[in-house]
């Protein structure tokens, strides 16, 4: 039997007492290929488990205690455990083999964590958010744009376990990658862990340069012809996204600066180069959100003066022609007033005088209102 195939039990020790017996309970369930990167057909968490050697996949056999205990008998190589949105029945059996800290597991199993990076003894917990973005034929104000989740990595001098939460982000084709280059994979689970922050964060460069696509839409729509009747919510709609963005890209500063930095037993010097490179690219895209935060209030105060300008317009025109017509109502007010003894009143042209008057006097306010732009 696989250790991928006998796995599946251990992550159920807290029903089973004893580590020892659930492997020999393993044994008697037919083999399952867990290395699909969706929930296997028992409805296990695991996605995927490999032992490593030298930068190449090892097979092994027998069960994951097994394993664990030569690969740290030899001291050499790692195992690498992927989970999809385990419970806590599932990871209790994980969580005392490799001895994690009840608080990382915690975080691990509940999700919705900031980015960060702790460490307990001798094992680092970092947590990334996962960014990617929703397609859409037409940005609406309720369009979703960004969609995230969050990827949480235990790394141990012999194993490295992550925790995937969220329906992206799948490392399937980050470990192809990584097998296709030993040499990399061979400096160890610190390794891995530079690949997983690489990846996460090239995603949130290729996200920003989607949302710059969507903003320059907006900004095109709003400074067309008709520009103030654009729909604001759109606007307000990015503004939250990119807030959702935000969230997930600036606080990873501080993790990747500590892995860049400061000395980690885990985390050799050669690797720490590498963090920096992944460093530099995460202040590409906090650079790029921060821009984009701008421009998109830019944007917003931009429309709200071209709804303003419109409105003044709107009421300069009804102003006008409220002047205009006030002539005829002014005229018409007076000699519908019944007096006797009023000018004209028993002239025979007094009536066509009076439409004359009228008519000459509207004249000459609609010129003088279209010379100063009012019409």
């Amino acid at each position: 039997m696989s250790m991928a195939g006998n796995l599946r039990k251990v992550t159920g020790l807290d029903k089973v007492g004893s580590l020892r017996k659930v492997a020999r309970l393993a044994r008697r369930r037919p083999r399952v290929d867990l290395s699909h990167p969706a929930r296997s057909p028992l409805g296990s968490s695991v996605v995927n488990c490999v032992t490593y050697r030298d930068g190449v996949r090892v097979q092994e056999n027998g069960d994951l205690v097994d394993v664990v205990q030569r690969v740290r008998k030899r001291g050499a190589g790692f195992v690498w455990l992927g989970l999809h949105e385990p419970t806590d029945q599932e990871f209790a059996g994980i969580a005392e083999l490799f001895a994690l800290h009840p608080l990382a597991v915690e975080d691990a199993v509940e999700a919705h964590q900031r980015p960060k990076l702790e460490r307990y003894d001798e094992t680092l917990f970092a947590v990334f958010k996962t960014v990617c973005y929703v397609e859409h034929e037409q940005l609406t104000a309720t369009s979703e744009v960004v969609n995230t989740g969050e990827i949480m990595v235990f790394v141990g001098q012999d194993f490295v376990i992550t925790v995937r939460h969220g329906r992206h982000g799948s490392l399937g084709p980050l470990r192809e990658e990584l097998e296709s280059n030993p040499e990399q994979l061979a400096k160890g689970p610190a390794a891995v862990l530079h690949a997983i922050a690489d990846h996460v964060v090239d995603d949130y460069l290729s996200v920003t340069d989607s949302v710059q696509e969507d903003i320059d839409e907006v900004e095109t729509d709003v400074f067309a012809e008709n520009g103030a009747r654009a729909d604001p919510g759109r606007i307000y709609q990015l503004k939250r996204e990119l807030l959702e963005l935000k969230r997930a890209v600036v606080p990873l500063s501080r993790p990747l600066e500590n892995l860049a930095t400061l000395p980690i037993r885990v985390v050799e010097p050669e690797i720490q180069a590498y963090f920096r490179d992944v460093s530099d690219h995460l202040l590409r895209a906090k650079e790029q959100i921060f821009a984009f935060d701008e421009l998109l209030n830019s944007i917003l105060q931009a429309h709200l003066a071209q709804v303003t300008v419109a409105q003044n317009e709107d009421m300069r025109k009804i102003t006008a022609w409220a002047a205009i017509i006030a002539v005829p109502t002014m005229v018409c007010g007076v000699y519908g007033m019944n007096f006797d003894y009023m000018p004209e009143l028993r002239w025979t042209f007094g009536y066509p005088l009076v439409i004359v008057v009228i008519s000459v006097a509207c004249v000459v306010l609609y010129r003088g209102f279209r010379r100063n732009g009012w019409l």
